[in-house]
């Protein structure tokens, strides 16, 4: 027979586990409030975060669009500069010829949460980038001039 001394770490854990002759159930797991607690604090957290993290999204779509009309209007200026000073009819001028002014055509698709459009003629040229949702992927339209005049108003 087996005597346990009372400072016996065996002997606190058996205590702690009869009582009355009647084995008490370990606990292993974490109780429904606990969870839910747990739950509310990411939620907090996230809500806190979140819009934090937007505005840098919002600032680097707004510095690409301003980029890729700068972009296009330097394209339209260097060919008019080879073209006797007239500008291109449209974007084909611009990414068809071999080299190409332009490597694609930023009119054709979404990008960065922009939309661009351009009027060309022979004599000038507009372009802007509007927001494809006005104060989720941007906070201002931006239009370029002929000459590469930049300028920017809130989306609508």
């Amino acid at each position: 027979m087996l005597y346990l001394r009372r400072e016996s770490s065996l002997y606190f854990y058996r205590k702690l586990l009869t009582k009355k002759g009647v084995r008490i159930m370990r606990r292993k797991g974490f109780t429904l409030v606990e969870i839910m607690i747990v739950v509310a604090i990411i939620a907090l957290l996230a809500a806190i975060a979140i819009p934090n993290l937007l505005r840098p999204r919002l600032a680097a779509n707004e510095a690409k669009a301003q980029a890729t009309l700068r972009t296009i209007s330097t394209a339209a200026e260097t060919y008019a500069a080879a073209n006797n000073g007239d500008y291109p009819d449209a974007m084909a001028d611009l990414t068809d010829p071999t080299p190409a002014y332009l490597n694609a055509d930023y009119t054709a698709s979404i990008l960065s949460g922009y939309n661009y459009t351009c009027d060309m003629s022979i004599t000038k040229y507009t372009c802007t980038a509007t927001p494809s949702a006005c104060n989720t992927t941007g906070t201002n339209t931006y239009t370029v001039e002929t000459g590469g005049v930049l300028s920017s108003a809130g989306c609508t």
